[in-house]
This record gives structure tokens, C-alpha cells and sequence, in this order.
């Protein structure tokens, strides 16, 4: 894939998730190459990226990530590359972390001068908008079109998760689109852009207007996004086997590399969505 190596790659990308989180994390802080956070019990930040891509990992550094979410409460969690330092896994494995799902990344190079569309056209009766961060209704809409596919039908958007996902709409790293049929929003996607690299992040489309292509278009759009900031690679993670996987593979996505997610349940500690 392009001049980079599938390590490049990875350097890249888990550089740019460990700060994405950062972002939309109430608090931080560096350990082991990267970063752990978290925002209170049920939040997707409560998690630890990109460890062990430097080199050994120490021990005292997973015994101080124990203790910064035991101390609050939460399970520690995080998420390890394939080409991490196999002395994470190790140090891992003695402290009682077992495995909780597996993850695909996907990736593709972007040409400066490619052109970007669905494979069957745009979908018909929808229009696609960029999301202004200033304008608070957009962003309410945004939040519960674009995580509608992470909640039971008709449920609200939990608090932790609408909060995050604001935080990350306030930085310009950050671009969001949203599906509209007439003024209901239907879908959305955002895009978070780091040093040479882009992911594509929590597309959902209402059950209402699935295989419409509007997730096709969705990832079409944040692609032309990624190319106009320069990007050289864009990603996609995903659960193997999903939709999303097998659209991201039609628009040119190919499997980079994968990550574990890795837990350490214990007594009194919340569990990590």
C-alpha cells in the first residue's frame, strides 16, 4: 500500500487514536508509548491506545494502567497492535488481562488527485451536509443520527457518549457529515485526521434507510475530506465480518493489520463498553 509498510501504517494510526481519544476524554495521561484515558463510568474513552509500538514496555508502567482506572472505578481496557512489543502482551498476560474481541484495521492510500464516489451513484432523495460545530441543534442531531446503530432502537443517546463525541466535534482535527432525507437526519460519519493519517469514525445509518448506499457515500465524502487535508493513508476499524468491513472493501479498503481488545475485569469495577 503505497510507500508506507503495513508497520508505517500502524505507527501512524495508533498514534492518531491514542490522541483522538485524548481529545474526547475528560482526563489523560502518557504510559508506555501511549496514552490511557477515561471519562467516567460507560464511556468509550475508557480505554488505552497505542502501547508497545516503541519498544519494551515496563512493568511498572501496566501496574501505574491498573491503578489509574481501578482508581476510579472501571476495568482497565486497551487496545493492542499486532506489531506492539511483545513484552506488552507478556506483562498483560501476568496481570490477569484476557480477550474480549478482536479488530480489523483497513486502509487505503489516497491519491491527491483521485476522484471519490459511491459505486452506484449518489443515493437518491438524500442530501449530505458538513456539520458546523457552531451550531449546537446540527451537532444534537449529528450525535444521535451517526450512533444510532450503537443503541437499541428508540433509546437515548447516553450522556458519556453524546459529551465525547462533542469534545471531539470542537477540535478542527474533526469533520462530520450528515444524511438527510428532506430535514431528518438519517446517517452520519466523522473523520478525525492526524499526522499524515486519517480514520474514518461511528458511521451509523437509521434502520429506516439501510441499502440506500448512504454509507457508501458517507465514507465516499470523509475520503475527499481526508485528501483535501493532505492525508496519505485513510483507515477504517471494524469488527471482522460486518457491513461496514465489506463496504469499506468496495471502495478500495484493504486489511493492514489487527488489534486485540484486552480487559482486566475485577470486583467493584465497571465494565468497559
Amino acid at each position: 500500500m503505497s510507500e508506507l509498510t503495513p508497520r508505517d501504517i500502524a505507527v501512524l494510526e495508533e498514534r492518531r487514536q491514542a490522541e483522538c481519544t485524548v481529545l474526547a476524554a475528560e482526563t489523560s495521561e502518557p504510559v508506555a508509548g501511549g496514552f490511557m484515558s477515561a471519562s467516567g463510568v460507560g464511556s468509550w474513552t475508557n480505554q488505552a491506545c497505542g502501547l508497545g509500538l516503541a519498544g519494551p514496555v515496563d512493568k511498572a508502567e501496566l501496574d501505574r494502567l491498573i491503578a489509574f482506572y481501578a482508581g476510579r472505578g472501571i476495568e482497565p481496557k486497551l487496545e493492542v497492535c499486532a506489531f506492539a512489543d511483545e513484552s506488552l502482551l507478556a506483562g498483560l498476560a501476568a496481570r490477569g488481562f484476557v480477550l474480549r474481541e478482536f479488530e480489523a484495521v483497513l486502509a487505503r492510500p489516497l491519491a491527491p488527485d483521485e476522484a471519490f464516489a459511491p459505486l452506484h451513484g449518489w443515493p437518491q432523495g438524500i442530501s449530505f451536509a458538513r456539520v458546523d460545530p457552531g451550531d449546537a441543534a446540527q451537532v444534537e442531531a449529528y450525535i444521535d443520527a451517526s450512533t444510532c446503530g450503537f443503541r437499541p432502537e428508540g433509546a437515548p443517546v447516553p450522556e458519556e457518549l453524546a459529551a465525547s463525541v462533542r469534545r471531539m466535534l470542537a477540535q478542527p482535527r474533526t469533520e462530520a457529515f450528515l444524511a438527510l432525507d428532506g430535514e431528518v437526519a438519517v446517517g452520519g460519519g466523522s473523520l478525525d485526521a492526524g499526522a499524515g493519517v486519517a480514520a474514518l469514525l461511528g458511521t451509523s445509518v437509521r434502520p429506516s434507510h439501510r441499502g440506500r448506499g448512504i454509507q457508501q457515500a458517507l465514507i465516499a465524502l470523509r475520503l475527499r475530506a481526508a485528501q483535501g487535508r493532505g492525508c496519505k493513508v485513510a483507515c477504517i476499524h471494524s469488527r471482522p465480518g460486518i457491513p461496514t468491513e465489506r463496504n469499506a472493501a468496495r471502495l478500495g479498503f484493504a486489511l493492514v493489520y489487527h488489534k486485540v481488545v484486552l480487559v482486566r475485569p475485577g470486583p467493584g469495577l465497571a465494565p468497559s463498553p
